[in-house]
This record gives C-alpha cells, sequence and structure tokens, in this order.
C-alpha cells in the first residue's frame, strides 16, 4: 500500500470529529496517542508498553465506557512506559475525544488499515505525511508553522550535515528539519560508519502537543533526540550545547504578553521574536558552525534594534547568502520571507553578502501551486558545494538572481539588507524597483521598531512595579 493511500485513509477519519469542532491540528495530536499504540503493535516496540495498556486492549473495549478507558490508559502509558520518550508522548495527555462513538469510530477505521503492507521504515513518512496535510487548515493557523517540505531539503541539501556533528533547531516544531538531515546523512552513510559516528539532535518546542508530534516523529524515524519543552530565549535554552549545524523557522510574531525573561547573553531586545531567535542561534554556534535561518522581511530592514542586530551578526559571523523566497509559502501567515546563511569562524566578519532572488517574476505559491525541489535547483547551483558558502561565485547582473554587496555598500545602505534590484512584471506583483516603494519599506520599518522597543520598555517597567510591590508588602 502506497504511504499516500495509508494517509488519506486515516486522514478521511478525521470528518467523523469535524462536528465535535476538532481542528486537523489537533487531530494530529491525537492521533500521536492513536497510531503509537497501533505501530508499536505492529513493529514490535509493545513490549515496552504496560499489559492491558495497548492497542489489542483499546480495539477489544466495548464501545460503552470507551472513553473512560482511554483516558485511563493515556494517563497509565504516561507513568507506567518503560521508555522515557514513550512517558514524555503521554505526558500530561488530553483527549479531544468527548463521545465514546467517536472514539471507536476512528479506532475501528485505523484497525481497518492493512498495516501489513506498511514496511517498518516508512510508518515516520506516513506520521510526516498527516503532520503535512494538518498544516493545510488554515482556520488553526498550523500553516505558517510548517516549513514547506522542498524548502527544508535544499536548506539541508546545501548545508551538508555531517556525522558527529551536533544538528539543532531552537523551534523545532514537528522536527522537519532534524529528519531531514537524518536522512541526508544516512543516504551518504554506511549504517556501520552512522553508529560508528553518530550526529547529536537537539530541539527546543515551547507548545506541549506540538512538542508531543515531534517526539512521536523522531520515535518513528529512529533519531535519537533530545527535545526540551520550553522557550530557547528563556534559560530553558542553557542546556544547549554550542552547535555545529543550526536549521530553523522561528515562529513569526512578537513576544509581547510574556513575563519570563530572556536570557541575559541575548543584548538587543524588544518584542520582535524573529530579532531574538537570531541573536540566539548565533550566540550558540560552535567556532567553525554554520546556519540557515528562515526569517521574515522586516529582520532584514528594522531600525533601532533591527540595525544592532545585523550588525553584530555581520561583526560576529560571516553572513555570506542570502535566499529571498517566494510569496504564499507559508499558509495563512502574509508575511515575505528569506533564510540566512551565516557561519561562525574566530576573526572572522562579513565582507560579501550574496543575493538570490527567488520572489520576483515567480508565481505565488499554495495548495494548487506546490513549492518544490526543482524550484531550488538553480539557487543550488550557484550556492556551490561548501556549505559554509566560500564555493568560487560570480554575478548574474541587474536582470539576473544572483548578486552580491560589500560590506561596505551594506553599511552605506545604513545596514539595510532589503535589496531590491529585479524589475518584478508577475501579474501578482507587489514588489517595485522604485524609491518611493524603499522610503515606504524604511518608514514601516522605523515605526515598528520604535513600537516595539516602548513594548518592551513598558513590559520591563510593568515588571519593576511587581517587584517593588512585593517588596513593600
Amino acid at each position: 500500500m502506497k504511504n499516500e493511500t495509508v494517509v488519506q485513509k486515516i486522514w478521511n477519519l478525521c470528518h467523523i470529529l469535524r462536528g465535535d469542532g476538532i481542528s486537523y491540528h489537533q487531530y494530529v495530536s491525537e492521533l500521536t496517542y492513536l497510531l503509537f499504540l497501533k505501530i508499536a503493535e505492529e513493529n514490535g516496540v509493545e513490549r515496552l508498553l504496560p499489559p492491558n495498556y495497548r492497542w489489542t486492549d483499546l480495539v477489544r473495549h466495548p464501545k460503552e465506557g470507551l472513553l473512560g478507558f482511554y483516558q485511563e490508559m493515556l494517563t497509565h502509558l504516561g507513568t507506567a512506559a518503560k521508555s522515557d520518550v514513550i512517558r514524555a508522548i503521554y505526558a500530561f495527555p488530553t483527549t479531544v475525544f468527548s463521545h465514546s462513538e467517536n472514539l471507536y469510530a476512528v479506532v475501528d477505521g485505523i484497525a481497518k488499515i492493512a498495516w501489513q503492507d506498511v514496511s517498518g521504515d516508512r510508518f515516520g513518512e506516513i506520521y510526516e505525511g498527516l503532520i503535512e496535510k494538518s498544516s493545510q487548515d488554515v482556520r488553526s493557523g498550523a500553516g505558517q508553522y510548517f516549513t514547506p517540505r522542498a524548502l527544508v531539503n535544499s536548506l539541508v541539501r546545501v548545508s551538508k550535515p555531517d556525522l558527529g556533528e551536533l544538528i539543532q533547531d531552537p523551534a523545532v516544531g514537528s522536527g522537519g528539519f532534524l529528519i531531514t538531515a537524518d536522512r541526508y546523512l544516512r543516504s551518504r552513510h554506511s549504517a556501520k560508519a552512522y553508529r560508528d559516528k553518530p550526529p547529536i539532535y537537539q530541539g527546543v518546542e515551547i507548545e506541549k502537543n506540538t512538542r508531543r508530534i515531534c517526539l512521536m516523529n523522531m520515535f518513528l524515524n529512529g533519531l535519537n533526540a533530545e527535545i526540551v519543552h520550553g522557550d530557547a530565549l528563556t534559560e530553558d535554552g542553557h542546556g544547549l550545547a554550542a552547535a555545529s549545524l543550526v536549521l530553523a523557522n522561528p515562529p513569526f510574531g512578537s513576544k509581547a504578553g510574556s513575563r519570563r525573561a530572556l536570557r541575559a547573553e541575548i543584548t538587543y531586545r524588544n518584542t520582535n521574536k524573529q530579532l531574538a531567535f537570531l541573536q540566539h542561534i548565533y550566540l550558540t554556534l560552535c567556532d567553525g558552525g554554520r546556519a540557515a535561518v528562515v526569517l521574515p522581511d522586516n529582520v532584514l530592514f528594522e531600525d533601532g534594534v533591527g540595525r544592532s542586530v545585523r550588525q553584530d551578526l555581520m561583526a560576529t559571523c560571516r553572513l555570506h547568502t542570502i535566499l529571498r523566497l517566494p510569496k504564499g509559502i507559508f499558509s495563512g501567515a502574509g508575511v515575505k520571507t528569506n533564510v540566512l546563511f551565516f557561519a561562525k569562524k574566530a576573526g572572522l566578519a562579513t565582507d560579501d553578502v550574496w543575493f538570490y532572488d527567488l520572489r520576483s517574476n515567480m508565481p505565488t505559491f499554495n495548495k494548487t501551486h506546490p513549492l518544490l525541489d526543482k524550484h531550488f535547483d538553480d539557487f543550488e547551483r550557484v550556492y556551490g558545494n561548501d556549505p559554509m558558502g566560500t564555493s568560487p561565485r560570480e554575478e548574474e547582473g541587474d536582470d539576473g538572481r544572483w548578486r552580491k554587496l560589500s560590506r561596505a555598500q551594506i553599511a552605506e545602505r545604513n545596514d539595510n539588507l532589503n535589496w531590491l534590484w529585479m524589475r518584478d512584471e508577475s501579474d501578482d506583483s507587489d514588489d517595485v524597483k522604485q524609491d518611493p516603494g524603499d522610503i515606504l519599506v524604511a518608514i514601516i520599518g522605523h515605526l515598528r521598531a520604535a513600537l516595539g522597543e516602548l513594548d518592551a520598555l513598558n513590559t520591563e517597567i510593568e515588571g519593576e512595579g511587581e517587584n517593588l510591590e512585593v517588596n513593600l508588602d
């Protein structure tokens, strides 16, 4: 049975829960519980589960009282399973089912799938297919957190993970970057070489159910990964080791509303999460490490803290490549994005920054017009074979997609990295190569930076007031 067929059969069961107002993302989180039990039966992992709390026990239970047994089962698995990973998957469980009838229908549907036709190495691919489907649910907002697989594949190919490296994602989500890096390594090295010098994987995920999905994804794909439940920007990130390679797509938006303090080493502060994550990433790289990070346009041009962060990045690391991504690749997010590639080496700072424009004169990608691996072929060609970005490169001129700015030229632009040189003649163009447009972008950046810094200052003042009130009492 093809993976797509299995995924679709499982996905069709979601319609059973639509009447209860369950989102696709919630459904995939619930499937983590159910599919683990079924797959454990198929691949021999069931021995790690306590007796009387396994897939067969769930299937054989009468419809009446099934939901109560299921809730008891989840709690027991979270405390009594023999594996740390399994206990973590079932830790603090909550179920979206509110009726035994719906639960019975989903369990029965999963049981009727011809699992004997699915080989053990394909379970992970099936689960990833379900995660990808959940990203298409615009209502849940999950799409803005799902990095398109074609983009993930390309970033891994040019970054070239190696055996023995510590590979990290501080906003790991469902674990796509780490899993793709591992597949890249396994496809290029023998099983013995992998065992003798295994990679080390670390990730951080703040949302409990997303971490659960990530743990399941890692388990099914055979990764021995440390997935921290917390916020990498706070003291939760202190346990992370210096990374050889960071691959990340930090969440969009601001940190407004959080009262948890940023780590002291994150020097430049406002409410912009992306600027904080960028600092975290270049600070956590080891000497000789490299990173590929997906970030929105505003990181390239915001003044104030934004400019300070870009200056620090270019002084601390060699920012060598910026890939300008097409519109529409993050479902429902409504933001334009880029990938920043940089390397860290003692005494090495930024000299030339190369830009590849994959946005101008490109279609808006969406569900009916998906982003594919082939769309990155030319970028990977000009990027070159060296993951540190030192391969020989040649500019393509004003009409080409591949150009560079020297560090001196960037300084003349007030360290604004939002460089537009191609005239976008696509039908849905909203970028123009005109000075008024550049001016408007800069004004918006200034205003956003000022508002963000005022918000951050207000948060600090409120925090100080709370502390003073406690002391007075």
